[in-house]
C-alpha cells in the first residue's frame, strides 16, 4: 500500500501534494510500469483522506498520462521514461547596479523640478472626467487628443504646419526606429552621423537595415561622404548633434534636402535635446523647410520630462503616410492611454511649455555653474571645452598622455563614470582621443566641488 506522510505538505492541498508523491514514485521507477495503484477508497481510508482527494490526485496523474485506466479493474502505471529528472542550475543573483560618486555619462535629467502636484491633477481628471476612454482602445497612431496637441505645440514652438494624421505615437525613440526600419525596407542604405549615438546603428542594423557611418565636419554630416556612401535615406540630428553639440547651418541643411530630392531618399531629422537652446531663437526644424516631403521628423519627451516618459512620436511626409497606412497600420499603439490622455491635457494646456521655461532657465544657470567651477579647476590649463549654448552636455577636451581605456579604469576605480567621445565613434580616429562627453544636467551645485576633486584626482598625471 501506498504510504505518504500527508502531514509533509506545508501549504499544498491534499491532492496536489499526494499527485506529487505518486508521480515522484513513477518516474524515479518505485512504482513500475503496469503496476496497479490501490483503489481510491482504499487508498483513502489508508492515508486518512477523503475519497475525493484520492479521486482529483488519480485524476490529474491520468491527465498528464502517469496513469491509465482499464474498465472495471483500476488505475495502473504507465509506461514512462525513468531518467533522473535533471534540475536546471540555479539562475546566478541578480546583478547590482553600480551606485556611482560621480556620473557625468548617464543622460540625466533633474525631475525634482517635475511639476508632479499639476500632472497628478490632470491624472484625477481623466479619470474622473473621462474614465470610461481608458478602457476603450487608442488609435493605432496614438490618441486623437495627443496628436493634435502635438501638432499644436510643432506649430506653435517650432514653426512646422503639419496634420496630427501625419503622426505616430511611439513608446519611445527606439520604438520608432523600428518602425521606421520597417517602413523604409531592409534594402535600405542608411547614412548615419559619425560619430553618433551607437544605439542607433544598433537598432537598425538588428532589423537588417545596412547602416553606413558618414563623417562629420564642422557643419554636420559631410556633404561629399554621404555622396559617396551609396544611402538612401539619412538619419541625422542638425538641431544639436550628439555627442558633438554642431548645429547643422541652413546652407548644409539646403543641400542635404536637395540630396535627398536627386536620390529620392529620406532624411530622418532627429530633434534630440534642441529644447534647450540658452541663446538666441530656436533653430527651425529641417521639416519646416521641406518642400519636397523628404523629412521624417522624430522627437520624444525623455529628456524634457523624464527618460522613465517613454513615449516618443514621429511626423511622416504624405508619401510615406500612405505607405505607413497600407503596411504598418495594423501595429498597436505601445503607449499606456492614461499615459497619453494625462499628456494631451499637460500639453494643450500650456503645463509643458511653461515646464520648458523653468527648466531652460535652471540648466542655463547649472552650465555656467559647471564651466566656471572646472575652468576654475585644478586641470583648468589642461582643458579645453567645446559647447554651443545649447543641450544638457558639452566636450572637454583633455591634455593627457593616458589613452582613453587608461583614464577610464582609473576613473571607475575611483566611483567615477566617465563618457569618452571615442565610444561614439563608428571608426576610430586620433582626434577623437582624450575627449569627454559630460551630460551635466544631473550635477547640482551642491556638489560641484566633490564632482571637480574626483576629477582632479582622475585627470593627475604620475
Amino acid at each position: 500500500m501506498l504510504t505518504y506522510s500527508m502531514e509533509e505538505r506545508g501549504s499544498l492541498p491534499l491532492y496536489e501534494y499526494l499527485y506529487r508523491r505518486i508521480r515522484a514514485d513513477i518516474l524515479n521507477g518505485t512504482l513500475a510500469a503496469g503496476e496497479r495503484l490501490p483503489s481510491k477508497r482504499a487508498l483513502a481510508e489508508h492515508l486518512r483522506v477523503s475519497v475525493i482527494t484520492v479521486e482529483n490526485a488519480y485524476a490529474q496523474l491520468e491527465a498528464e498520462g502517469y496513469v491509465f485506466t482499464r474498465p472495471k479493474r483500476g488505475f495502473f502505471v504507465s509506461q514512462v521514461s525513468r531518467t533522473p529528472q535533471v534540475l536546471p542550475p540555479s539562475p546566478p543573483p541578480p546583478e547590482k547596479a553600480r551606485v556611482w560618486r560621480l556620473d557625468l555619462k548617464s543622460n540625466q535629467v533633474d525631475t525634482a523640478r517635475f511639476p508632479v502636484a499639476t500632472w497628478a491633477r490632470l491624472i484625477r481628471q481623466v479619470l474622473t472626467e473621462d474614465g470610461n476612454a481608458l478602457l476603450r482602445p487608442v488609435p493605432h497612431r496614438g490618441l486623437p487628443a495627443l496628436r493634435q496637441a502635438i501638432a499644436d505645440d510643432l506649430r506653435d514652438y517650432k514653426g512646422m504646419a503639419v496634420s496630427p494624421e501625419q503622426i505616430v505615437i511611439g513608446a519611445g525613440a527606439e520604438y520608432l526606429y523600428l518602425l521606421l526600419a520597417q517602413l523604409l525596407g531592409r534594402e535600405t542604405v542608411l547614412a548615419v552621423e559619425d560619430p553618433g549615438y551607437p544605439k542607433i546603428r544598433q537598432v537598425y542594423g538588428k532589423c537588417g537595415v545596412r547602416c553606413c557611418p558618414v563623417p562629420l565636419d564642422s557643419q554636420g554630416m559631410d556633404l561629399a561622404a554621404l555622396a559617396a556612401s551609396g544611402a538612401t535615406a539619412a538619419h541625422l540630428s542638425p538641431s544639436h548633434h550628439y555627442p558633438t553639440g554642431l548645429v547643422t547651418p541652413i546652407g548644409r541643411r539646403q543641400a542635404l534636402l536637395q540630396w535627398a530630392q536627386d536620390r529620392d531618399a529620406f532624411i530622418i531629422e532627429d530633434d534630440y535635446d534642441s529644447e534647450f537652446r540658452f541663446s538666441g531663437l530656436p533653430i527651425p526644424t529641417l521639416q519646416s523647410i521641406d518642400a519636397g516631403g523628404r523629412v521624417i521628423y522624430m522627437n520624444t519627451f525623455s529628456q524634457t520630462i523624464s527618460p522613465s516618459m517613454r513615449v516618443g512620436f514621429m511626423v511622416l511626409p504624405p508619401a510615406l503616410l500612405e505607405r505607413y497606412r497600407r503596411e504598418l497600420d495594423f501595429y498597436a499603439c505601445t503607449v499606456p492611454a492614461l499615459e497619453q490622455h494625462v499628456l494631451a491635457r499637460f500639453l494643450a494646456r500650456g503645463h509643458y511649455e511653461q515646464h520648458l521655461s523653468r527648466m531652460r532657465k535652471e540648466y542655463r544657470l547649472r552650465r555656467a555653474q559647471v564651466l566656471d567651477a572646472f575652468r576654475a579647476s585644478p586641470f583648468a590649463g589642461r582643458i579645453s571645452i567645446a559647447e554651443e549654448g545649447a543641450g544638457l552636455h558639452f566636450l572637454l577636451r583633455l591634455d593627457t598622455a593616458r589613452t582613453d581605456a587608461e583614464l577610464r579604469r582609473r576613473a571607475e576605480s575611483l566611483g567615477v563614470r566617465l563618457g569618452f567621445l571615442s565610444e561614439y565613434a563608428a571608426a576610430p580616429a586620433p582626434a577623437y582621443a582624450h575627449t569627454l562627453v559630460i551630460n551635466y544636467a544631473g550635477l547640482a551645485q551642491d556638489r560641484l566641488p566633490e564632482a571637480v576633486a574626483l576629477l582632479a584626482e582622475v585627470f593627475q598625471e604620475d
